[in-house]
């Protein structure tokens, strides 16, 4: 591997992941973001002028470039820039995926790279009328009115009945990623990832999300929220969540140089395009193309995280990819945690280090850092876990990201 072109996340943190207009609605997107940038500087040892670049994802923002204003809130010199993405539920995870390939394009960089969503704090939108006067509205159109533009809700529906998710699947799943994440908190499995942040009511420490109170009985009575005689209900849906993550991403070279002892090795990122009406589908499509192009099968993959916006998009993207639903999100996922549009992509990367490092220290050196099998013709001792994010997006989108866990000795 080239040390100054291959990109290498060192480290990763996230906000509580709270109900929108819950816990956090006094905070603004800057005022989430600003934290979690100064832990990952703090716990990392980066200075703040070496800093190449913040790279943030936001999905329904006021604008005015949250990245830059986020960077100067948490203390970065003016002369650190910032850029922010916007491809909706996936801007997070591709704001990842860009300051991976500015690392790919050398310099040995480091970049503070994420997404951030206040949907408590969010701008009210409006079109003007001929007159000129406001014309308010509840989302922008995702494709061109040639296309059909369903809500979120509505497409999930849909994709539920296209790939034939029976009602009982989705519950189980969303009541099983409910237990998961209260196991998970319980055990402390998110302490370490997660940055305190005050407000007017007291500091808020964890996620809130998570219902102790949720059994099969009670999933089994909610009604249809979208479609009459539908599937989807507000009990196998995720709901609105305010929250903010990111990584320091850098070189191998780089993050050898700061004394990091191990990361995720990015192997490879894709994201493509799907059928507007089945938006739920994307993530399987790119991920499909990222694993064939590293000749790995998903069988291959050690943690997989994928954004539960729905349980019908969540189990029709995995039968796709024939990837077992025990086997991914194994600490709950945002039908428990909740979906912060722009940050969610991020959380799920948060998530896969922190599982890595569970992982490697419960095998205490075992194999999982030093596979006997090299995929993509890499040598056996670089090999590590496998992992993957992946999300699927508003339009009819999906982006996917590969990682390798590993020790970064030289």
């Amino acid at each position: 591997m080239n040390e100054s072109t291959t990109p290498v996340i060192i480290a990763a943190l996230r906000t509580p992941v709270c109900r929108a207009n819950g816990k956090l609605r006094t905070l603004r997107a800057e005022h989430l973001l600003a934290p979690v940038l100064r832990g990952l500087l703090d716990s990392t040892g980066v200075r703040h002028g070496d800093v190449n670049d913040v790279v943030i994802g936001n999905a329904v923002g006021g604008g005015g470039n949250v990245a830059r204003f986020a960077a100067l809130e948490a203390g970065l010199p003016v002369s650190v820039p910032g850029i922010t993405v916007d491809r909706q539920c996936g801007s997070g995870l591709d704001a990842i995926a860009l300051a991976s390939r500015l690392v790919a394009a050398g310099g040995d960089g480091i970049y503070l790279a994420g997404g951030v969503e206040s949907i408590s704090t969010a701008p009210l939108r409006a079109h003007r009328d001929e007159s000129g006067e406001p014309l308010f509205y509840d989302r922008a159109r995702f494709v061109p009115p040639a296309f059909d533009d369903p809500d979120m809700g509505v497409a999930a529906d849909t994709v539920a009945a296209e790939y034939r998710v029976s009602r009982r699947r989705q519950d189980e799943f969303a009541l099983l990623s409910h237990q998961r994440a209260l196991e998970a908190a319980a055990a402390g499995r998110f302490s370490d990832e997660i940055v305190p942040l005050q407000t007017p009511g007291g500091p808020v420490k964890s996620d809130d999300g998570p219902r102790p109170s949720l059994n099969a009985s009670l999933m089994a009575r909610f009604p249809p929220a979208f479609v009459p005689d539908g599937s989807v209900t507000a009990g196998n849906s995720c709901f609105d969540a305010d929250a903010a993550a990111a990584v320091v991403i850098t070189s191998l070279g780089r993050a050898r140089s700061l004394g990091a002892a191990e990361g995720l090795v990015v192997l490879g990122t894709e994201t493509t395009g799907v059928d507007p009406t089945l938006l739920g589908i994307g993530a399987a499509e790119a991920s499909r193309r990222l694993l064939d192009r590293h000749g790995l099968e998903p069988g291959a993959l050690d943690l997989v995280e994928f954004n539960e916006a729905f349980a019908s998009q969540t189990l029709a993207c995995l039968d796709a990819l024939d990837l077992r639903p025990e086997r991914v999100n194994r600490d709950g996922g945002a039908l428990a945690l909740g979906h912060a549009y722009g940050a969610s992509g991020a959380v799920l990367v948060t998530r896969l280090l922190a599982q890595a490092r569970q992982r490697s220290l419960e095998n205490d050196g075992d194999s999982a850092l030093n596979m006997a099998s090299s995929p993509g013709g890499m040598r056996s001792e670089d090999i590590g876990q496998l992992a993957m994010a992946m999300i699927s997006i508003a339009g009819g989108m999906g982006t996917s990201m590969l990682f390798r866990y590993a020790s970064l000795d030289a």
